[in-house]
């Protein structure tokens, strides 16, 4: 399913940190908070060391990359300020930006783009086995040129070069250190809009303006504050009584936008994902019986309604998935709807029938055998889709047991022990599946 909305108070940009926008026309005013719900709280701030979704939203305002991008997803100058590629594809040459400083003061040289990139990134960052792969080095002729040199061409590598993907850290600070371990983990220093403030664990980040921020006139907001609210009423509470302006990735109940929708001082919409598009899948652990069984995971696949979850989990804002690549996809050839149909009319027969097959008879009680299913815990959405699933896979006679812990427990069961059997995350695929 993709994408999933935000809601927002009519006067916040979508670019983060960057601008308020104007109101009716009006000129943007400089100065005020802007408090945005980040659900649920972070357990790091370890950007480039840890991909979790809930990151991004606060580090990326200290944090800056090479390139960001327009709404066309092209990239568009940053730290770097242009670059040339080779006609082999094996070189990229960047001229970067002069006069930037991190927030410690100390210069912005290409020296801390070959750290990040090949101390830092190449070795923690989760997606650098994929995304730099063919990264072999990056020479500093003068501290304001990188030339990265390739084995094999990358053209995906300048679709990862953000702040979200790619993040820009301070060799002085990491030189030295477990990456892992270094005081500025959680209190992250960067060349963005921001600076980090503090860290009241359980409550808020605060995030404040950076008075000697390098491009001109930015930003406009004295400060951000993060919010973790675990309960989904007081998130939504929050918004509608303007205690906070900017709730992103489903940080806000979607039972609650209907009503919402009608309160004159909130926008709801779902541009703003074309960075991240997104795909809600289930994840089956195929090296533990039965699910080593193909017939098994079909069966599983058969069994879900998609419209429902669509229509009574999500509440329209979505589509049912066709395959592994979102929609987005489609204006480079590399999406299709010609794959396997499961949404069909007979789709519990089949199920059944896999599993009768597969020698999986029902027993006592009407159930096959049990599995637990890993909540995702980003939002409510997700244990009401989990319920639904109980209901669903309960049907053809799998026992599933909702197993809800909290985010850093999870992504360690799943990722690191391998401890589960289906995990139901929300996929980011950025804008090439590649680095997705």
């Amino acid at each position: 399913m993709s994408p999933s909305p935000i809601s927002r108070r009519a006067a916040l940009a979508l670019p983060l940190g960057l601008a308020l926008p104007s109101i009716a026309g009006a000129e943007p005013q400089r100065g005020g908070t802007m408090v945005m719900i980040v659900h649920p709280e972070p357990s790091t701030l370890a950007h480039y060391a840890v991909s979790a979704g809930n990151i991004p939203m606060i580090a990326t305002q200290v944090y800056e990359g090479l390139v960001t991008y327009d709404w066309e997803l092209k990239p568009v100058p940053n730290l770097a300020k242009s670059w040339d590629i080779s006609a082999d594809g094996k070189t990229i040459t960047f001229k970067l930006q002069e006069g930037v400083t991190f927030h410690n003061g100390a210069p912005f040289t290409s020296a801390d783009v070959q750290y990040s990139y090949m101390e830092i990134l190449k070795k923690y960052h989760p997606t650098a086995p994929v995304l730099l792969a063919e990264l072999t080095s990056i020479d500093t002729p003068d501290p304001y040129t990188a030339v990265f040199t390739l084995a094999n061409p990358a053209p995906y590598i300048m679709k990862a070069m953000a702040a979200r993907d790619l993040p820009i850290i301070c060799k002085s600070v990491f030189e030295g250190t477990d990456p892992l371990n270094n005081p500025s983990a959680n209190k992250p220093i960067g060349t963005g809009p921001f600076k980090f403030g503090q860290w009241e664990r359980g409550q808020y980040i605060r995030l404040d303006r950076n008075d000697k921020y390098w491009k001109p006139g930015l930003p406009y907001l004295n400060r951000i504050v993060a919010r973790f609210i675990p309960d989904a009423a007081t998130r939504s509470a929050a918004m509608e009584t303007g205690e906070a302006h900017f709730a992103g990735y489903s940080a806000v109940n979607y039972a609650d936008l209907a009503r919402m929708k009608q309160n004159p001082m909130l926008d709801i919409t779902t541009k703003g994902y074309e960075m991240a598009p997104a795909l809600s899948v289930l994840e089956l652990n195929s090296h533990r019986p039965p699910l080593d069984k193909k017939a098994v995971r079909q069966a599983i696949a058969y069994s879900i309604d998609r419209s429902f979850i669509r229509d009574n989990v999500m509440y329209g804002y979505g589509l049912p998935a066709t395959g592994p690549l979102s929609r987005k996809f489609g204006p480079s050839g590399l999406y299709t709807a010609d794959t396997r149909q499961y949404d069909v009319a007979d789709r519990l027969e089949i199920a059944n029938k896999l599993l009768d097959d597969a020698g999986l008879p029902r027993k006592e009680g009407g159930m096959r055998f049990g599995l637990h299913l890993e909540v995702n815990s980003f939002g409510e959405q997700w244990l009401r889709q989990a319920e639904y699933l109980k209901q669903a896979l309960g049907q053809v006679g799998i026992d599933v047991t909702l197993r809800s812990e909290d985010t850093a427990t999870w992504l360690r069961r799943v990722y690191t022990d391998y401890d589960y059997d289906i995990n139901e995350p929300f996929l980011g695929q950025s804008i090439d599946p590649t680095s997705g």
